[in-house]
């Protein structure tokens, strides 16, 4: 006999019984969890007891047997209802209930001047985008109605995740559930999960648990963690502001831009890029001390290729607060553990050591942010202004570099010759921000004066 889930009895009625009314119903989980199932299962039982119009999108659908149209006849069939008359394109029961089904994509006026709706259901709702939601949410005006959502986790950083699950709206029953809360699942459904489980864990609790992903497992730093920094002094509780470091990028000629980052303490206040021309390496060595004048700071700039005469040519100007930053250089502080192994075995050179510098901070950041944890220091941490120009560019280039391992097995950030292969120019605008965030990593011994905790 068809039954619904009894595991999500608290999804729809309370302790004592009464129906739980609400705005929003989300159920998301991993698959095999009868999300859909549920929902389907239910809304079948509104509409054989009461006139309800349901209205069924999802965001891609070129055809009916695309949408939810199979599932909900499928559950009438299983429940034995009658009344039920199922059409080309919908489904409605002799006491004027209706479901109706859109891809929302191709039908979005449609949807727009539909009419009437008890209930609007959203199936992998994963896919919608905020404008989309923007407009449907409006659409469903009727007293009473309510909007279902039901979706398989993908990105921690999609919209309806942070819209509905990290900043939860009012009047909003947001239920989790995977395949273990499912009583019906068959023998074969759950050895094919128990395989998965012992052969790629990270990928078994993504599908079947419902665990979202940060992002490109494969890149350094995750957009899901600049996002979490942008104007993050702002909300943090303590002073992250301190002393100036610009970041320094050489380019010559061509298509390679050199570019400037700002850090004061560890927020990032500035970060721009210029063309330079033909030798014009002079010019631009003199745009940035300029810049360091003006903002009383030291300058850390990449020393090697065609960045190796900026320290002479600095001094050359009467100006000396300046370091350079050798990206293939030898792993700093070599015998110190990192995560239980010395860096020299972890780290390839200084680039990956400060990319993952970088990214622990950034991670640090989001996790304050968004889980509460507050137990960090403001040197493991750091803010971008969002006054920055260019913005999204600098975080595509932050957010592109993956990771690699040399012949020995040691972390390196991705060279600028593979990111060429993936016609990605150089990230100069990143290589900026991550020198000046990577003071303790370079020979300077006057790194104590900035009182900087560091690596």
């Amino acid at each position: 006999m068809a039954t619904l889930n009894p595991n999500l009895k608290d999804f729809w009625v309370d302790d004592n019984g009464q129906f739980r009314k609400a705005r929003n119903r989300v159920l998301y989980g991993g698959r095999a969890s009868s999300k859909s199932w549920e929902f389907a299962g239910r809304i079948t039982h509104i509409g054989q007891e009461y006139k309800t119009r349901v209205l069924c999108v999802r965001r891609f659908q070129n055809k009916i047997k695309e949408s939810v149209y199979t599932l909900i006849k499928d559950q009438i069939n299983n429940f034995g209802f009658t009344g039920y008359k199922t059409l080309a394109t919908s489904i409605e029961h002799v006491n004027g209930s209706e479901f109706v089904f859109y891809g929302i994509e191709r039908n979005i006026e449609e949807i727009k001047s539909f009419e009437g709706a008890d209930v609007l259901w959203i199936e992998e709702a994963h896919n919608l985008t905020k404008t989309q939601w923007e407009i449907l949410e409006p659409t469903i005006r009727k007293q009473g109605s309510e909007v279902w959502l039901s979706f398989n986790p993908r990105l921690i950083t999609d919209f309806i995740w942070q819209n509905f699950i990290v900043n939860t709206p009012k009047n909003t029953i947001v239920r989790h559930v995977n395949y273990n809360e499912n009583d019906f699942l068959s023998s074969t459904s759950l050895d094919i999960i128990h395989d998965l489980k012992q052969k790629d864990f990270e990928r078994y609790e993504h599908i079947y648990l419902g665990k979202p992903m940060s992002d490109d497992d494969s890149v350094i730093i995750k957009r899901s963690w600049v996002e979490a920094s942008l104007d993050f002094h702002l909300k943090y509780k303590g002073e992250m502001f301190g002393p100036v470091i610009l970041g320094y990028d050489v380019a010559d000629s061509g298509e390679d831009k050199n570019a400037v980052a700002i850090c004061r303490g560890s927020v990032i206040t500035h970060c721009y890029e210029w063309q330079g021309g033909e030798n014009e390496l002079k010019k631009s060595a003199d745009k940035v001390r300029l810049a360091a004048i003006k903002h009383n700071g030291r300058v850390i700039y990449d020393s090697i290729g065609v960045g190796a005469h900026t320290g002479s040519t600095l001094q050359a100007s009467g100006f000396n607060n300046f370091c350079g930053f050798n990206a293939g250089g030898k792993v700093q502080r070599p015998a110190k553990k990192y995560n239980g192994v010395k860096q020299k075995e972890y780290f390839s050179n200084v680039k990956a050591q400060a990319w993952w510098l970088v990214a622990d901070r950034l991670r640090n950041t989001y996790d304050y942010l968004v889980n509460n944890n507050a137990n960090y220091r403001p040197d493991e941490l750091i803010s971008i202004s969002s006054d920055i120009p260019h913005l999204e560019s600098l975080i595509s280039e932050l957010t592109t570099l993956r990771r690699d391992f040399d012949k020995a097995g040691r972390v390196k950030a991705e060279s600028k010759d593979d990111l060429k292969k993936r016609d990605i120019m150089s990230p100069n605008k990143a290589d900026a921000f991550i020198m000046a965030l990577s003071v303790s990593l370079t020979n300077d011994n006057r790194v104590s004066d900035l009182n900087y905790t560091g690596f």
